[in-house]
């Protein structure tokens, strides 16, 4: 994952500061130095760097903090607010009408991935009910047309192009003309990808943006692209009106840290990242939420929200768990619906403090759970159901039965056992009082809630803010409306209750995965 590196580091930072058993200005120093280190290793430009440490030490005035107030917690409110400032510029969203033509100009280095986000953002649109619109003016990279064709097919997209017309100008003018007067919503223009030291091509771009007087010029950039973003990201501000950016190929490895730059020479807004290659793979962009899950911090909210999409209420294996029980049967269907959640390492950064997992990284976590699906289907219904018990025989038979290791049957088994006595209330507090301990917080709460999280989990949680992170997510929800979303009304005031348990769900998913 793009800037997980650089998350660790601040993370490990920020550790470094709570466990400090005194607070003064050394403290603040070696803070400052580790961050800049940190943003200095991943690409991130000195003059924003040190414009940042310059910010926070002008912000935490030790002298000035009144006695009795958290002095590590202000520190850490300034330094997560400065994190937010280097991905915010402060400038309002661009937003389109509804009812008449908006068109939108792409612009951007050569294989940024410009022609992808194009056709991902007209689908996005589309999606949401506007009429959409592709117009290929890239007419000097071999073979833009047959990708825009191609892409916009697939997403059964309008588009427009030209074979034979070498200018790009013509052809962006032509098309959008064309769809404006059909009365489309979204028109997307594609240009071909330059650098600035392409003179020629700069000056088409303008001439491009002279004649279909774009209402938004989006800005497509590689979060690989290294040092060269800030001067880059200049030369596009300097000669065409950027009002907004997409960073793409952000599920890749590389620092990522130039991308930060780029936003601060263009002054624009981030919009949307892309993180795959498919038409969906285009994520809305909110600076907080970038941070938290840079920091390790999760993203509950959307965790939720994402987790109810694809798990019904009237889950069998739900009704289970509300009474207590979590059969091997409850766990297969558990996985079988977390797959649907999409790449399980971009569903994990959502959670509080497991954003780090390298079990979970890239395609490995959607591997391994696929591996503990096809041992589960080697199962018989009466072990599924815990009518019959696992011999060491039958852990061979299943094994070579579903082509596994024999010590990974092993694991899920263990996995099931221990996940087994958490729902089932055989761990102090039990997952019945999850939803309570968490709305009642305190230090007694909390201590009880860390005595249900199972060893393996507790050790991922303490490496990235431990428990009083994830305690500290909740509490910045509104828990009325958490414990509806989580209990749906039912269970007598206790948010578990109910059988629409979205948190609980997401436990039981992740029961049986390796994590160790």
């Amino acid at each position: 994952m793009v800037l997980a590196e650089l998350g660790n580091q601040l993370s490990a930072a920020l550790r470094n500061l709570n466990e400090s058993t005194i607070v003064n200005e050394d403290t603040i120093n070696t803070l400052l130095k580790e961050i800049g280190n940190a943003l200095s290793k991943s690409d991130v430009s000195m003059s924003l760097i040190i414009q940042m440490r310059k910010n926070i030490k002008e912000k935490v005035k030790l002298d000035q903090i009144a006695a009795g107030l958290n002095k590590r917690k202000i520190i850490r409110k300034v330094v997560f607010e400065e994190l937010i400032r280097l991905v915010d510029p402060g400038v309002p969203l661009w937003k389109p009408v509804k009812g008449k033509s908006n068109v939108v100009m792409f612009v951007g280095l050569q294989g940024a991935g410009k022609t992808t986000s194009v056709t991902k953002l007209a689908y996005y649109y589309k999606k949401k009910g506007w009429s959409t619109a592709i117009v290929c003016a890239d007419t000097f990279r071999a073979g833009a047309f047959d990708q825009v064709r191609h892409n916009a097919a697939k997403g059964k997209i309008q588009y427009y192009g030209s074979d034979t017309e070498k200018d790009p100008v013509v052809v962006a003018k032509a098309g959008v003309d064309i769809f404006k007067k059909e009365g489309t919503e979204i028109i997307i223009v594609d240009t071909s990808g330059r650098h600035k030291q392409d003179s020629e091509l700069f000056e088409e771009m303008k001439q491009i943006e002279t004649a279909v007087k774009p209402d938004n010029v989006i800005f497509v950039m590689d979060s690989s692209i290294g040092q060269a973003a800030y001067e880059q990201a200049t030369a596009f501000k300097n000669s065409v009106k950027v009002g907004s950016i997409i960073i793409t190929k952000m599920d890749g490895n590389s620092k990522g840290g130039g991308a930060l730059s780029g936003i601060a020479a263009t002054g624009s807004p981030i919009i949307f990242i892309g993180t795959g290659e498919h038409l969906t793979d285009l994520d809305l962009f909110d600076p907080e939420t970038f941070v938290n899950k840079l920091l390790g911090n999760g993203d509950i909210k959307g965790m939720l929200e994402k987790i109810k999409e694809v798990i019904p209420e009237d889950s069998s294996s739900l009704k289970e768990i509300a009474q207590g029980k979590f059969t091997l049967r409850s766990m297969q269907q558990q996985f079988q619906q977390i797959l649907q959640l999409g790449p399980i390492d971009k569903f994990v950064q959502m959670i509080p403090g497991m954003s780090q997992m390298p079990q979970l990284q890239g395609n490995e976590g959607n591997l391994k759970l696929k591996a503990y699906i096809n041992i589960l289907d080697s199962l018989s219904d009466k072990e599924l159901d815990g009518k019959k018990p696992i011999t060491q025989k039958r852990i061979l038979a299943i094994a070579q039965g579903a082509g596994r290791h024999p010590k990974e049957v092993l694991e899920l088994l263990e996995q099931h056992k221990m996940f087994e006595k958490l729902i089932g209330g055989k761990v102090p507090g039990g997952m019945g009082n999850m939803g309570n301990l968490l709305s009642k917080g305190g230090p007694k709460g909390l201590q009880q809630l860390q005595n249900m999280m199972p060893p393996q989990m507790m050790k991922q949680m303490n490496a990235a803010g431990g428990m009083q992170g994830l305690l500290n997510s909740f509490k910045n929800m509104d828990m009325s409306g958490l414990a509806k979303m989580m209990g749906g009304g039912g269970g007598g005031g206790n948010p578990t209750a109910g059988g629409n348990n979205p948190f609980a769900k997401m436990m039981n998913g992740m029961g049986g995965l390796d994590l160790d």
